[in-house]
Formats: structure tokens, sequence, C-alpha cells
């Protein structure tokens, strides 16, 4: 999707050229007798005055019919009033033109034909001038109603993350400090990087890969701080990450998911994390092992995380990812394949 300020500057182009196209053609044509006569320009000239009214007509039609008329009643009282204005403007330009030529108010039948012509001419080419104009804007509308609801939407599972975020970590901070204070000044120090991360980088629409990957490695290590050799974590990094760009925060549910339901009662618990990188595409894998409990782990804020990203998922990046998860008896398997060239394309 373009950006708003590019449709607006294409629609603002396009409108100047029809107008310079429009009414030079107008204005000068009638002045290009095919043999010169010298008398029919003299006649156009004085017949100027005229043909400067179906200026008032056409902007009258395009920017207070189409956009009143038409929007708020309806298309019969539109067409009510646009024969009204082509019949308005077909009388004052009779009067005008028997003014200028010293002849009755009412000219002949004949000397209206012209002007009948003129007038339905530029009413035509106004009503459709307004239509396409009126189309064109309710749709940047529509587009402008849909984008801003995408983005509160996107706000607001943005700000879910942060909460959850913090419960999940500070829970690992209260277990080290309570039970080996020794590391309390390391974990203390990766929780202030982690925070860091989510204060001021998470609020960005998008952010570069490495900083994304940072933080999943200093997450990683705190937990790895926690559950010391309990755990068995790996972390396996293939290609690198340059200039390609991500929606914040995007892969960290899935590893929160992982360390929430793949400790507790499973027995020998791993957790293995995996990321593959291109130019184009990022290819995320997790698995951890599950419970024989299918309750463990499972309270109110089960599954928060996971729908909150898939919905993301479906806003950020349309068409351009595939998520497969994969719950069987023993293992627990997201892949998450993400285009980065659509990064940041609204959905």
């Amino acid at each position: 999707m373009k950006p708003f300020g590019s449709r607006l500057s294409s629609e603002w182009w396009f409108r100047l050229l029809f107008h310079a196209l429009f009414w030079t053609y107008w204005l000068v044509m009638p002045f290009l007798s095919p043999d010169g006569d010298e008398r029919h320009r003299q006649y156009m000239l004085r017949l100027i005055p005229v043909m400067l009214t179906n200026i008032p007509l056409f902007f009258l039609n395009t920017e207070w019919l189409v956009p009143r008329i038409l929007r708020k009643h309806g298309v019969p009282a539109y067409l009510l009033s646009v024969v009204s204005l082509a019949f308005s403007f077909f009388l004052v330009q009779g009067i005008i033109k028997g003014m200028l030529f010293h002849k009755p108010v009412l000219i002949s039948p004949k000397e209206y034909m012209p002007i009948v012509f003129s007038v339905l001419f530029v009413t035509a080419v106004s009503t459709g001038y307004g239509l396409v104009s009126f189309l064109i804007s309710e749709e940047r509308s529509r587009q402008a109603q849909q984008e801003e609801r995408m983005q509160s939407e996107l706000s607001f599972l943005r700000s879910q993350i942060s909460p959850h975020f913090i419960f999940n970590v500070l829970n690992s901070i209260i277990y080290l400090i309570r039970s080996k204070s020794a590391l309390a000044e390391a974990v203390t120090f990766k929780l202030s990087e982690l925070m860091r991360y989510m204060l001021y980088e998470s609020g960005d629409a998008h952010i570069p890969l490495i900083k994304e990957i940072s933080y999943l490695k200093n997450y990683i290590e705190l937990q790895k701080i926690r559950f010391e050799e309990d755990v068995d974590i790996r972390l396996g990094i293939e290609g690198e990450a340059g200039g390609q760009m991500i929606e914040p925060m995007l892969m960290i549910p899935f590893v929160e998911n992982a360390f929430k339901h793949g400790i507790g009662l499973v027995h020998q618990p791993l957790i293995d994390i995996k990321l593959q990188i291109s130019a184009d595409e990022l290819h995320f894998y997790i698995r951890n092992k599950i419970s024989a409990d299918p309750a463990e782990g499972k309270d109110n804020s089960s599954g928060i995380g996971l729908r909150n990203v898939k919905r993301r998922l479906e806003l950020l990046y349309p068409g351009a990812y595939r998520l497969d998860i994969q719950e069987g008896s023993e293992w627990f398997e997201v892949n998450l394949y993400l285009r980065f060239s659509y990064a940041g394309r609204p959905g």
C-alpha cells in the first residue's frame, strides 16, 4: 500500500492535469476555425463571458452537488439537483448572450442550441469527474478508517506485551533473589537490558532484526541463570542479521510459552530454539517437551501471548508469513516463516 501522503500527491497531480487539459481544450478549441474565418473568431471572442459561466457550473456540480447532495441524500436527489443546476445555467447563458448581442432576453430557439450543447457537455463531464472523485474519496476514507482501526488494534496488542513480559520476568527475578542472592547483580543487569528494549524499542513499528535477536539472547541468558543445569536450553542461529526489519517482540511470546509450559513436571525438560536467516526470509523454530499432565501450567492467561502474536502476524504480514504449530504427545513445536520484504505492509 502506498503511503497516505503519496496517494494525496498522486490525486492532486491528477486533478491539476485534468483541469489544465480540459479547460485549455474548452476555451481554445472554439477559436480554431477550420477555414480560419476571422468573423468566427470575433464572434467567439464576444462569447467568452458566456463560455466562462461553465466554470462555476462545473465546480458547483463537482464540489457541492456530488459531495453534499449525492453523499447525504442519494442518487434521486442528486439527479434532480443537477438537472435544476443545468437548467439554471442554460437560462443564465441565454440571458448573457442576448445582452452581449443586444437582443431580447429570450433569444431565438436556434441560438439556444449551442448553449444547450455547451451546458449539457460541461454538466456531463463534471458529473463524470465528480463521480470518479467521489468514489476515490470514499475509497480513501475507507482505507484510512481501516488503517486507523488496524493501528488501534496493533497498539492494544502491543500494550498487552509489556505487562505479560514484566509478569514473567519478575517471577524469575523473585525466584533468583530469594534462592541465590549471589546472582542478583547479574540478573538485575540482564533485566535492565530487557526493560530498556521493551520500553524504548518495542513501540516502534519495525526494528532491525539484530536488535530483536539481541533481546532474545538476553532473555534466554536470564533463563539460563535461573534454571542452570535443570533445563537444557539450546539456541542455534544460522545466517547473519543485516538490514532486515521486523515487528518488535514477535518471537518472544513463543519462547515465553515454551518456558511456561515446557518446565514444570516435564521429565528432562528441553527447549530448542533455531533461527535461520537469509536476506529475504526468517525461519524461526522452537520446540519444548510437554508435561504428562495436560492441565500443567494452565491458568487464566494461558494462550494470550500466542493469540496476540497470531493476530499481529495477520495484520502486519498478510500473505507473507506461514505459522505452523504442532502439539504431539511429547513435543510442542512452532515453525514461523516470515518474508522480510513485506515488513511494514498493512493488511
